[in-house]
């Protein structure tokens, strides 16, 4: 397999499952109708082990983020060649997760008024809103997320690949303690690529997909993991 196919259908997974766990939530007449942001924050850190595991397996370095992949890039050995068809992959990959997981819960999103919690079946919104807060925010999270892999990481595999299962305890730990303002999105295509598919889906009832707001969740990430790799390649010289 090639990396493109790895971080594609690494990215697929990871969406599929991050935002099935949302709708299985936040819609009406499911299952796991108002479980909470607990199962929430669980179901998004399997996600992660699932498709960080499936992309290295099947040739990806299980990045499953275009922050990660460029921060690599410029303050590691990762492949500069590789960072464009990787943020293809990623993106693609998160828009078709996010659309196979409206197929599956389809019902459920016709029985639900609530057009916001559509929306955030999808993607990241603000419990507070304040621009400078939420990008500092989603700086934070993302900065945790790659010091935190890269200090976690096998040193044969710092640089290249990443380890699924230490990765993923990282995720849920930061939706626990750092998710409540933002939703921690702490990955530009896991925001990007399912706000396009709430764009173009012909979702009952939708409202719009609130692009004003789709630079915070793409530039904070970005950040956050340029300092961590910064500052991580720092102490490792």
């Amino acid at each position: 397999m090639t990396p493109f196919v790895g971080e594609l259908i690494g990215s697929f997974l990871l969406m599929l499952l991050g935002s099935g766990v949302v709708a299985n939530v936040v819609l009406e007449k499911t299952k796991g109708h108002s479980s909470g942001w607990i199962v929430i924050s669980f179901g998004w850190a399997m996600s992660v082990f699932v498709g960080v595991y499936a992309s290295n397996s099947l040739g990806g370095s299980g990045h499953l983020n275009p922050a990660v992949s460029l921060a690599l890039a410029v303050f590691a050995d990762f492949d500069k060649g590789l960072v464009l068809p990787y943020i293809a992959a990623q993106v693609a990959g998160t828009f078709l997760g996010a659309s196979v997981a409206w197929i599956a819960y389809k019902q459920h999103f016709d029985a639900t008024a609530n057009a916001d919690l559509k929306m955030a079946v999808f993607c990241t919104s603000p419990a507070i809103r304040s621009p400078f807060y939420n990008f500092i925010t989603e700086i934070i999270g993302s900065f945790v997320l790659v010091l935190g892999a890269l200090a976690m990481s096998k040193p044969a595999t710092t640089m290249g690949s990443l380890d699924a299962l230490p990765v993923s305890l990282l995720v849920l730990g930061i939706g626990l303690s750092l998710g409540g303002p933002t939703g921690y999105a702490i990955n530009p295509a896991r925001d990007l690529g399912p706000r396009f598919a709430h764009f173009v889906l012909p979702i009952r009832g939708k409202r719009n997909s609130d692009w004003s707001y789709a630079w915070i969740p793409i530039a904070g990430p970005i950040a956050g993991a340029l300092i961590a790799a910064w500052i991580y390649a720092m102490i490792q010289s």
